[in-house]
């Protein structure tokens, strides 16, 4: 029930006209970015960060968090109307969605996406309230328990992100070779830093993950030479009874998917969608309309993708970790403002959080509400040239990076990340583990060396709790079922290409 006070009581602050107004721009921003091809979540909230040192902790908060559904959002309607994903987590919606807008149906696409979007987001929020007493658990954690769970979200989201399990790991080995950079955290000697003094604090986390989404896919972008395509006609914009009736089934399983799936470190936004998707194709009656212009393709995936990004919160609000490269950003506000995220942030300051909350079901509603009729505005904003879109996202990143701490050193930590997230795409090795390690490095280092100083130099101090030996069991269960999983997943598609089709074969 206090849970239930403290949500209203973030719902009254949420309601104020000028929170009202910082929750308007961050969702028409976030779409306006999330519909760029390559600008998802993460590149959005890395660009826009700058906007957030003028504002207060919590403004900038509810602002960052509406560019994170925005853009979740936005990049459904490239999907549905040029068969461009903005984002990976919107691929499995280019399937049934494109159908649709070719076959005149991509206004009930795209209302039926905002619509199971802002059911899965507002469930998700109820979910996050019912999870906050996670929080009185999480003071109990000393530096043992923190080490294992670093280890578990470091370790997964090394598994989960990209094809290979080994690529993970050398991005996570990277990653902590950055973190290693700068004052050590305990004796405060220089490490690493090669006499540059830019690094005595070590990389600022900021433009390091700015370079390595916002100006990694500015040039991966123009390395593909989008094709000018021309964008179809919406037509009609609401969905028929028959299609909401449809759709009931497949958004209550996405949400459930996506919230789930959001509480695991790591967890992609396209495995969450295609898991959905899958899902709803073995249920249907008619699995041969998918592809086709199903719209049980679109309501599953995205609200899946909407669920998730909400319950991805909640590892870094109760716990202090972040589940994703976006999050790792969020982790960045909350710094940069004096705030720190994990089982205190309730107690300390229990109204940035709550107010937070409530700022998603309000944001939600504002999405809704701009969804419908914005539609031929957001065609429009598609047809922009590519090269002025260029020019405005570097003009952003520069002036962010420079900005935090007035340092032109800044820019090349900009400029060199993204030339080095460019280099890692070329050689399929995923940037996600590698934000996520830099954010973890000190915790996992810190809770590392005072669990042996707890145990005198012993490695049985990391087993010495019961707590962080089911932490490590649950790591080497998730790790084991990742490449048995993938496995089984090969043997399935290998049986399915060596079956014939029974339809082409002669009589």
């Amino acid at each position: 029930m206090d849970s239930l006070n403290q949500f209203a009581q973030g719902m009254q602050n949420v309601l104020a006209p000028e929170m009202l107004i910082y929750a308007l721009i961050g969702c028409l921003v976030g779409m306006v970015v999330g519909i760029l091809p390559g600008f998802g979540p993460a590149a959005a909230t890395a660009l826009l960060f700058p906007l957030t040192f003028s504002l207060g902790a919590t403004e900038s908060l509810v602002m960052m968090a509406a560019v994170l559904y925005g853009a979740t959002y936005g990049g459904s309607i490239t999907a549905v109307l040029l068969k461009v994903p903005g984002e990976a987590s919107s691929v499995a919606t280019t399937i049934d969605g494109h159908a649709m807008a070719k076959a005149g149906r991509a206004g009930p696409a795209l209302v039926i996406a905002a619509v199971g979007g802002f059911i899965a987001c507002v469930v998700a929020t109820f979910g996050f309230v019912a999870a906050t007493p996670l929080t009185r658990f999480a003071v109990t954690l000393g530096p043992v328990e923190m080490f294992a769970l670093t280890i578990l979200a470091l370790l997964i989201a090394a598994g989960l992100v990209g094809r290979s399990v080994t690529k993970g790991m050398v991005a996570v080995a990277f990653g902590l070779l950055l973190a290693t950079v700068g004052r050590d955290p305990l004796s405060g000697m220089e490490r690493f830093t090669g006499g540059a003094n830019g690094l005595i604090d070590g990389l600022d986390i900021i433009p390091v993950i700015m370079g390595l989404f916002g100006l990694t896919e500015l040039f991966s972008t123009v390395e593909r030479r989008h094709r000018e395509q021309q964008a179809i006609k919406v037509g009609r914009i609401m969905p028929s009874r028959q299609d909401f009736k449809d759709s009931a089934g497949p958004v209550a399983r996405g949400t459930i998917i996506g919230f789930f799936l959001g509480l695991v470190p790591g967890s992609p936004g396209a495995t969450t969608a295609f898991a959905s998707y899958t899902l709803e194709k073995k249920l249907s009656k008619h699995p041969e309309q998918f592809g086709k212009g199903a719209i049980q393709g679109v309501a599953g995936p995205e609200s899946a993708n909407n669920a998730l990004s909400v319950a991805g919160m909640i590892p870094l609000f109760t716990l202090g970790i972040p589940s994703s490269a976006t999050m790792a950003i969020m982790f960045g506000v909350f710094t940069s403002n004096g705030l720190i995220p994990g089982p205190t942030l309730f107690t300390e300051t229990p109204e940035v959080p709550w107010t937070i909350l409530a700022s998603i079901v309000v944001g939600n509603v504002i999405l809704l509400i701009l969804n419908v009729p914005l539609v031929r505005i957001w065609v429009l904003v598609l047809k922009t040239p590519y090269p002025v879109l260029y020019a405005i996202v570097v003009v952003f990143l520069v002036i962010g990076a420079y900005s935090l701490r007035n340092s032109t050193f800044d820019i090349i930590v900009l400029i060199g990340s993204g030339l080095f997230g460019y280099l890692l795409e070329k050689i399929d090795v995923p940037a996600s583990p590698i934000a996520l390690t830099l954010v973890l490095g000190d915790l996992m280092e810190t809770s590392f060396r005072q669990t042996l100083a707890l145990s005198q130099g012993s490695m049985s101090g990391f087993v010495s709790s019961t707590t962080a030996i089911v932490i490590y069991a649950i790591t080497a269960i998730a790790l084991a079922s990742i490449p048995i999983g993938r496995n089984l997943k090969a043997r399935r598609d290998r049986r399915v290409s060596d079956t014939p089709d029974r339809r082409m074969t002669p009589v």
